[in-house]
């Protein structure tokens, strides 16, 4: 049997979420804890591995098992048995041919950015940080010169192992919500460190460090040194995963969890 399952988690305790060898990948404890409920030892796959001190608002995984448990058990048993950092948020018996990973067909990633002179210390572990003033139209009018099907060899880490720089970024979404700027970015895939090397690029056209045109000279001259130093991993989210509807996996709407809170706090 093969079960799909959303997940959610707070990831600036972990390495990231692939297993390493001293257990401190999202994968060790969620792979632990099904193994638990399950009684045998079982191994989840994820849409998208994200790095350490990334969160995430709607991983989604698969395993398979020949355990047959109720949904309920792959929820509420697993969550008790989870750090309160993780949380399975969804699960259901899927198709055998489903593939977490290869059958996703768009990601979301959402990076929340506190823009106010002096650093924060709540949102510490949750949002990135910058402290001069962001012109919001700048990085808007910059935007669209990296949408579209492009080699992004100028936003992808050195370690990166994918076999192509080749990647479509469908859109690329901008808003203040008091002291916070969120960027929503969607594509087919994403590189290594790609969203938070294209946000510190916006930035620095906020910052008017250099003009909206300057992001396509970084992104035709396909040059990392020349584009901006890599945003903090605490103000990214893995935000939504799709599918093709005939998996028949559920669909929710966006999580808009920091837009909320920054909204509720902004002083009237």
């Amino acid at each position: 049997m093969r079960i799909a399952a959303g997940v959610e988690y707070d990831g600036s305790g972990f390495c990231g979420w692939q297993t390493q060898p001293c257990r401190c990948g999202v994968q060790d404890a969620v792979e632990s804890a099904l193994s638990r409920i399950a009684g045998q030892q079982v191994a989840a796959i994820c849409a998208g591995r994200t790095d350490s001190g990334v969160h995430a608002l709607a991983q989604v995984i698969h395993f398979d098992t020949e355990a047959e448990r109720r949904n309920s058990a792959w929820m509420r048993g697993v969550n008790a048995i989870l750090p309160g950092s993780i949380a399975v948020t969804w699960a259901q018996p899927v198709s055998i041919e489903f593939h977490a990973r290869f059958h996703a067909t768009e990601r979301r990633y959402r990076y929340v950015l506190c823009n106010r002179p002096l650093r924060p210390a709540l949102e510490r572990h949750r949002a990135g940080w910058y402290h001069r003033p962001l012109d919001i139209d700048a990085m808007r009018s910059a935007a669209p010169f990296l949408i579209g099907e492009h080699d992004f060899s100028a936003f992808r880490a050195a370690e990166c192992q994918a076999r192509s720089p080749i990647r479509d970024l469908r859109s690329i979404e901008i808003e203040r919500h008091g002291d916070y700027v969120v960027f929503e970015f969607s594509a087919n895939a994403f590189l290594h460190h790609m969203v938070r090397n294209i946000v510190a690029c916006l930035v620095y056209v906020g910052a008017a460090k250099h003009p909206p045109q300057w992001l396509r000279e970084v992104l035709t001259g396909r040059d990392r040194s020349a584009a901006g130093p890599t945003f903090s991993a605490a103000g990214l989210y893995l935000a939504d995963v799709r599918y093709d509807p005939g998996w028949g996996l559920p669909v929710f709407p966006p999580r808009g969890f920091f837009v909320d809170l920054a909204v509720a706090t902004k002083p009237r």
